[in-house]
């Protein structure tokens, strides 16, 4: 079961009744605060994060980072990418594998903003050839169990070959990307325990690369869901190499991250989403506006918490419907009564919207676009002779 976190009214804004629902909340005070108690984490040291900003998905929150000092990020598609060289980032990481013409348009973009270091992630020579004649830093993607990408952390001599033939073909070489999400289900002590035995084999994978004579200077890990386990883990600060964190999550909190987070860290939910109740179809069930095309469903059931309604369950949504159960003996919500969801995956929920409402001091201080949203034009140097070829099949019908 997921805990229900308390209201705050700072969520509360005045002017709902102007607002579509559903409609994606975002709160730049808590934002701030837990851009905060994150770089309090790692001692202030704002160059340790590398921030995923498939949650972030918004230029004013991306401005929001660098403006304290958060100069890399990793992102997972070429939109992102743009976006964060847009936004004044220093480092990018492209942390998803780059094949045909995603690797193509990686390339130009690296072209078109020159003064930022773009690296990317291979795991085999194949990949390493796409990056020939390239200035883009490689990563090696170590695959630590969560069975995504990446070379299995135990084929210690795959590794030291393919930092071997980064370095041959004159390439930068820039270290080890290693995410460890598959442990996010366990509770706080054996995810912990789980973590740093990786991080042990992790540390042997350097040390057999820096022994041929190589330079690891930096090693990625740590999700959100193993932020604590990486930071705990001291002989990360012993090395080398610099170290790098890579949440992305905690910018914003969900009903998981918060689940997962020690409390005593004090993160807190910064985007919510606004719905309304739109029916009561049977007793005991309320309905409101704000099926999976809102709230994302890939995190599971519920895809959401009632933030000051614990006696709401949401049930199994469709497209445009989010059905809740009532406690039994408590009163349903009047139709068109407005509530406030927290939703259990966030990343994909902003991805889901078009724009962003600004909340602050209990009313709306602007409107923002979710920038990073989807994804750019699949044939992007062709859309005009696209255009032209539907225009004139039309005129021939």
């Amino acid at each position: 079961m997921l805990t229900e976190f308390a209201w705050n009214e700072r969520y509360g804004f005045s002017g709902m009744e102007d607002v579509l629902t559903p409609a994606l909340l975002v709160y730049p005070d808590f934002i701030a605060s837990n851009i905060e108690r994150t770089l309090a984490l790692l001692d202030g040291e704002a160059d340790r994060w590398r921030v995923h900003i498939k949650t972030a998905k918004l230029g004013h929150t991306l401005g929001m980072l660098i403006e304290r000092g958060i100069r890399n990020f990793k992102c997972a598609t070429t939109l992102e990418l743009l976006v964060a060289c847009q936004c004044g980032a220093d480092d990018v990481l492209l942390a998803y594998p780059s094949i045909g013409a995603n690797a193509r348009r990686a390339r130009e973009i690296a072209d078109q903003f020159p003064e930022v270091r773009i690296s990317v992630l291979v795991e085999n020579d194949d990949q390493i050839r796409l990056w020939h004649g390239s200035r883009l830093g490689i990563f090696v993607d170590i695959n630590p169990g969560m069975n995504r990408t990446g070379v299995e952390q135990e084929h210690t001599e795959k590794v030291f070959k393919l930092a071997r033939t980064i370095t041959d073909a004159g390439l930068v070489f820039r270290g080890l990307h290693y995410y460890d999400g598959q442990y996010g289900a366990l509770e706080e002590q054996p995810r912990t325990e789980a973590a740093h035995r990786g991080y042990d084999s992790l540390l042997k994978l350097a040390s057999a690369i820096e022994r041929g004579g190589m330079d690891v200077t930096e090693v990625i890990t740590a999700g959100t869901p193993t932020l604590s386990s990486s930071v705990s883990y001291k002989p990360f600060r012993e090395q080398g190499f610099l170290h790098r964190v890579s949440p992305g999550t905690i910018v914003y909190c969900d009903a998981t991250s918060l689940r997962q987070i020690p409390s005593e860290y004090g993160y807190r939910p910064a985007v919510l989403v606004l719905t309304r109740v739109v029916s009561r179809p049977s007793a005991g069930i309320v309905t409101c506006d704000a099926g999976h095309k809102a709230v994302s469903a890939d995190a599971g059931l519920p895809t959401c918490l009632v933030l000051g309604h614990q006696e709401l369950r949401p049930l199994s949504p469709s497209e445009e419907h989010l059905p809740m159960a009532l406690e039994e003996g408590t009163a349903a919500p009047e139709i068109g009564v407005g509530l406030y969801l927290l939703p259990r995956h966030v990343c994909p929920t902003v991805n889901n919207f078009d724009c962003a409402l600004l909340v602050g001091n209990g009313r709306i201080a602007g409107m923002t676009r979710v920038s990073a949203r989807g994804r750019e034009t699949p044939l992007l140097h062709s859309l005009n002779e696209v255009s032209h070829a539907a225009e004139q099949g039309a005129l021939r019908a």
